[in-house]
């Protein structure tokens, strides 16, 4: 995790007190249920908690890192280090487990945890482009296909595209949490040989967890794989909204550009600059979050029950991809919220091509005049190709065609040049969009 991109929250998840405070619940719960089983004494459990119930200091946690040291093991340098506080109860603690039982299973509150907070960045998000969508729903801005003018679309209707696409990301990733969240409590092969099935039900419940079905030491690793794709799939969608802005905040473009603060400075070199660095910004970050999910997969395929193959990916991977995206989907909403746009420039864009954006308008009179589509095709391209070489409007250049007068007069040929056509079911599609 670096701290450039970092929010205190969603860091706090993967701290070592975070763990280790997961950790000790996890033990604890088992305890608890081991005493309701009379596997251990109930006095035991109560002891267990009792006494390791503290907080996970500085000093704790260096302690833990110094038997780790020795031992290469970081479950059994936890333990041992509990154990220092608990005494001689403490041999009741990790009864019938594996080390996995307790990684696993702490991950997966972890991960439960990261979605929570992301879910709340897509709130955050989701709101903002829906207030941006509301406020540029009849704003007329010229459409784009292969970045060249194609027809009138609004701005608002750019805005609604992306909150539904991050609504479906929200879906996604309430799926993902679901799927994700379960507990493994069921010793060395997860076969139970030494641990009741009852004890991973107990710490399920207590940790908010369904039961894992069937782990074989370790939680099975499609689920995994399937949360880090989720959050691949969010990135590339922060990357379209950036990309948007990036194309739009372009000098020749200047529809909209990122806030740019009093004091800012753009270039080391060239004053004058404004560039579109959040944006930017977010498209690099998008990359590192999908790069994130290819390894996640890859730990699906694992040796007959477990190795430790997917352990160290998963220490990068939690933390990074998780962290990344909070801070991604939190910078996204800002720029969403305080984008600048600028109405002149898009009003001087979508008259920039003299009506050209009206083409398919005249193509489709021409044909319910009695044309057939290939030459009607051929009547408005060749008054188009016009407008481009030779420049005038395509309105005037239509009615300077005697082919085309033959089967529309000027009043026909204006009223196809009318903007309301292409707004006229706006109103449709929010209610698409925003019913629910």
């Amino acid at each position: 995790m670096i701290p450039r991109y970092s929010r205190e929250k969603m860091a706090s998840i993967w701290s070592p007190e975070n763990r280790f405070r997961i950790w000790f619940e996890i033990e604890a719960h088992a305890c608890d249920a081991q005493a309701e089983l009379g596997v251990i004494p109930a006095s035991a459990a109560r002891t267990i908690r009792e006494r390791g119930n503290i907080p996970y200091t500085a000093e704790r946690i260096a302690r833990i890192d110094e038997i780790e040291a020795v031992v290469k093991h970081d479950v059994i340098a936890f333990l041992t280090e509990l154990a220092e506080h608990i005494g001689e109860d403490a041999r009741f603690v990790h009864q019938g487990m594996t080390s996995s039982d307790v990684l696993d299973t702490c991950l997966a509150v972890q991960m439960v945890q990261a979605a929570d907070i992301l879910l709340e960045d897509l709130d955050a998000l989701l709101e903002a482009l829906k207030e941006r969508a509301f406020e540029h729903r009849m704003t007329v801005t010229v459409g784009r296909s292969h970045g060249i003018h194609a027809e009138p679309v609004t701005l608002g209707l750019k805005f609604a595209g992306f909150y539904a696409e991050f609504r479906r990301a929200r879906e996604r990733l309430l799926a993902a949490r679901q799927d994700i969240g379960t507990c493994a409590i069921s010793g060395a092969v997860g076969t139970f040989a030494n641990i009741d099935p009852f004890v991973e039900a107990w710490v399920a419940d207590k940790m908010g967890l369904r039961v894992e079905p069937l782990s074989t030491q370790v939680i099975p690793r499609d689920r995994h794989a399937y949360y880090f794709a989720v959050l691949g799939v969010i990135a590339s969608s922060i990357e379209r909204a950036a990309t948007e802005v990036r194309h739009m905040q372009r000098t020749e473009v200047g529809e909209a550009e990122e806030a740019f603060s009093k004091g800012q400075k753009g270039s080391s070199a060239m004053p004058h600059k404004r560039n579109p660095v959040l944006t930017e910004n977010l498209t690099g970050l998008a990359r590192m979050v999908r790069a994130y999910a290819f390894p996640a997969m890859e730990n699906v395929a694992l040796w007959h029950e477990r190795d430790i193959s997917h352990s160290s990916v998963e220490r990068m991977i939690g933390p990074d991809a998780t962290v990344t995206l909070d801070f991604a989907l939190a910078r996204l909403t800002t720029v969403m919220k305080n984008l600048a746009v600028n109405t002149k420039n898009v009003e001087r864009n979508l008259n920039m091509t003299g009506g050209m954006v009206f083409s398919q308008r005249v193509l489709l009179a021409l044909t319910q005049a009695g044309v057939s589509r290939e030459d009607a095709y051929r009547l408005v391209q060749r008054n188009a190709m016009e407008v481009f070489e030779n420049g005038g409007t395509l309105l005037e250049r239509l009615k300077g065609d005697a082919e085309v007068r033959a089967f529309l007069d000027d009043a026909a040929l204006e009223s196809l040049f009318d903007l309301n056509v292409h707004t006229r079911n706006v109103d449709v599609i929010f209610e698409r969009v925003f019913a629910e």
